[in-house]
C-alpha cells in the first residue's frame, strides 16, 4: 500500500509539520517582533537552539522526554494513553521543535520588515490588533511566510537523526526516506539508495525552483509598480 512507502510518510510528516508551524509561529513571531517583555532574549535563544544543536542532540533528550519510563511520557501514556516514543505522533512532534526556527525565523523577518507607519495608520484609525495583523501585517509578509512553508518542508524531507532516534525505523510508521537510503546503503542496494536519493532531490529541486520563481516574479511586479 502507498501509505506505508518510505516516500509517502516522508511527504506526510513534511506536510503535517509544515502546516503545524505555519499555525503556532506565526503569533511567536508575532510576540517577538512587536512586543518588549523581560527574557525575550532568553525565550529567542531557546526557540532557535535547533539551527546550531547536532540532530542527534535533539532526538537524544525527546526520545528520554517522550519514553513511558520518563515522567512526561508516562504522563502521557496514563493520562491520555499515547506513547511518542517510535510512533509517527512522535517524529511529527519532534520534527515541529527541530524546524520551528526555520519557519520562525523567516516569518519574524517579514514581520520586521513592515514599515511601523502602516501599522500606525492602522491604530490611529482604531484598529484592532487582530485586524492590523490581518490587514496589514499578513498580507505585506505573505512571501515572507511562503518562504518558511518552502524551506520548512524542504529541511524536513531530509532529516534523519531527529527521526531515527525518536522513531526508530519502523515500516509504514516511522521508516521515512531518510532512513530507508541510510539502510539501503547498509544493505549495499545501491540501486533503491539511488531511487530514494532521486526523488527527494526531484523533490527539493521544485520546492526551491517554485520559491525563486516566485520570488522572481514578485520583484518584477513591484518594478513594474514602480514605473
Amino acid at each position: 500500500m502507498i501509505e506505508s512507502l518510505p516516500i509517502w510518510l516522508t511527504l506526510k510528516l513534511a506536510a503535517l509539520t509544515t502546516l503545524v508551524l505555519v499555525v503556532i509561529t506565526i503569533p511567536i513571531a508575532y510576540g517577538l517582533a512587536y512586543t518588549r517583555f523581560r527574557f525575550r532574549t532568553v525565550i529567542e535563544s531557546v526557540l532557535n537552539l535547533p539551527l546550531v544543536l547536532p540532530p542527534t542532540v535533539i532526538g537524544f533528550y525527546l526520545l528520554i522526554a517522550f519514553s513511558p519510563n520518563h515522567i512526561f511520557g508516562e504522563w502521557l501514556e496514563r493520562e491520555f494513553q499515547i506513547r511518542l516514543a517510535f510512533s509517527f505522533f512522535g517524529i511529527l512532534l519532534g520534527s515541529v521543535i527541530f524546524n520551528l526556527p526555520f519557519m520562525l525565523q523567516s516569518i519574524q523577518v517579514g514581520f520586521l520588515s513592515v514599515p511601523p507607519a502602516m501599522i500606525e495608520t492602522g491604530i490611529a484609525l482604531g484598529k484592532s490588533r487582530w485586524t492590523i495583523l490581518r490587514k496589514i501585517i499578513l498580507p505585506h509578509c505573505k512571501f515572507s511566510i511562503f518562504t518558511g512553508m518552502v524551506l520548512t518542508f524542504a529541511h524536513t524531507i531530509g532529516e534523519f537523526g531527529v527521526v531515527l532516534l525518536i522513531g526508530g525505523s519502523i515500516p509504514g510508521k516511522t521508516k521515512v526516506t531518510s532512513i530507508a537510503i541510510f539502510e539501503e546503503v547498509e544493505a549495499m542496494n545501491y540501486g533503491n539508495a539511488h531511487l530514494y536519493s532521486l526523488v527527494l532531490l526531484l523533490i527539493s529541486f521544485v520546492s526551491l525552483f517554485v520559491l525563486f520563481l516566485w520570488k522572481r516574479n514578485g520583484l518584477l511586479f513591484s518594478l513594474e509598480k514602480t514605473e
